[in-house]
């Protein structure tokens, strides 16, 4: 399973819903991962550089957890659904799309509370 940036973000909030999920995915050992987008999201996000505590808990977090990389295969498929969206009216962010490949290309579903990513057939999508 592949969190989304929102997820991310809700974890490093301590937001109950997303905590009670990891936590039942560690009961069934199943395993969860990131995506390099997501890495980059969150680090770009960061406004306080200074806060100690929040660098740690953000390097921790993706220190032990796998990330996934944006390969070619899965920058054609962000690319192919990128631009399929678009001609229907139905955009998602071009770092959406980039997750969304990755997710696909890998065979994973991704877990978000963003409905949007419905937009996409065939993606194995969980909602927290």
């Amino acid at each position: 399973m592949i969190f989304d940036t929102t997820a991310i973000i809700d974890i490093l909030r301590g937001e109950k819903t997303i905590i009670a999920k990891v936590k039942e995915m560690e009961s069934k050992n199943m395993t969860f991962s990131f995506t390099a987008i997501s890495v980059f999201e969150i680090w770009n996000g960061i406004k306080d550089m200074q806060n100690e505590e929040k660098i740690k808990k953000i390097k921790f977090l993706f220190d032990s957890t796998n990330v996934y990389s944006l390969d070619s295969e899965s920058a054609k498929e962000a690319g192919i659904i990128y631009g399929s969206l678009e001609k229907k009216g139905e955009t998602i962010g071009p770092e959406d799309c980039m997750i969304i490949g990755i997710v696909k290309t890998n065979k994973e579903a991704i877990l978000t509370k963003d409905k949007h990513f419905q937009r996409v057939s065939d993606l194995k999508i969980e909602f927290y």
